[in-house]
């Protein structure tokens, strides 16, 4: 079974909705959908737009109005959606949603930022240990994983246009960065650098602030990982810069799940 497996932080849903979501969406025709930070509850938008195109939609809205949430769109009913990871704070933010089918599962997640401060730092570095401990647990019991989404983590100097100055940076530190290579040891694979190796100036995410996009000084920090059980069936991994809707662009892996 071929699957087109899309990835986006659409920073606000509703604000993508209004630059045409929907017909990017229509054009590249993923059959899986990822989408974080969606700012909005299930009830602020119209979700039959994506209906109407043939996707089974699952949300999972932070509590707090304005902020965080992931979804996922399918193409085939789920056979079960799994909302949070059972941590009081990340599930109040939404970060976390999981969808089975039959023989595999994608995870949309969304982590924190540390950018805004010392405190929030914090909050992600607790992240990556809980998210960690969730995801080996479960690739113990569901082996073809599917982890979509903002890592806010660059892994490699390559993923980045200024390593050398954003070397103190959140997104870039040390044990961050550290963090990523245990991820990928563990039984993971990025998509995008696995076909893509030397593939330098490809980024997801652009500051909003002194032309960094249409000067390309950006940064790769969203991902498509899947279990190594999953890597002789990947296909194609590209990222999508020039189709905006966000600070960020979509990227998206087509993956061949020899079940």
């Amino acid at each position: 079974m071929t699957l087109k497996v899309l990835t986006y932080n659409v920073n606000g849903i509703r604000a993508a909705l209004s630059k045409d979501l929907v017909y990017f969406l229509e054009k590249e025709n993923p059959d899986i959908v990822c989408f974080q930070e969606l700012k909005a509850l299930a009830s602020q938008f119209d979700a039959t737009v994506f209906e109407r195109r043939g996707y089974y939609c699952y949300w999972f809205s932070a509590q707090k109005l304005g902020y965080s949430g992931v979804g996922i769109l399918s193409k085939k009913p789920a056979n079960h959606i799994e909302y949070g990871i059972g941590h009081e704070l990340f599930d109040f933010e939404g970060r976390i949603i999981r969808a089975d089918f039959d023989g595999f599962s994608v995870i949309s997640a969304y982590f924190p930022s540390g950018t805004s401060g010392d405190s929030r730092q914090l909050v992600k570095f607790d992240f990556l240990e809980q998210f960690y401990g969730h995801i080996k647990e479960l690739k113990s019991r569901i082996p073809n994983l599917i982890i979509c989404g903002d890592y806010n983590i660059c892994h490699e100097a390559i993923d980045i246009h200024d390593p050398k100055g954003n070397k103190n940076s959140s997104g870039f530190l040390p044990e961050e960065r550290a963090w990523m290579s245990q991820f990928f040891k563990s039984g993971f694979i990025d998509t995008f650098r696995y076909l893509n190796k030397e593939a330098a100036n490809h980024y997801t995410w652009w500051s909003y602030r002194a032309n960094a996009r249409q000067n390309n000084k950006g940064w790769r920090i969203d991902y498509i990982s899947v279990s190594d059980a999953l890597a002789d069936g990947i296909i194609e991994a590209k990222i999508l810069p020039n189709d905006i809707h966000s600070d960020h662009c979509a990227s998206y892996a087509i993956l061949d799940l020899k079940l």
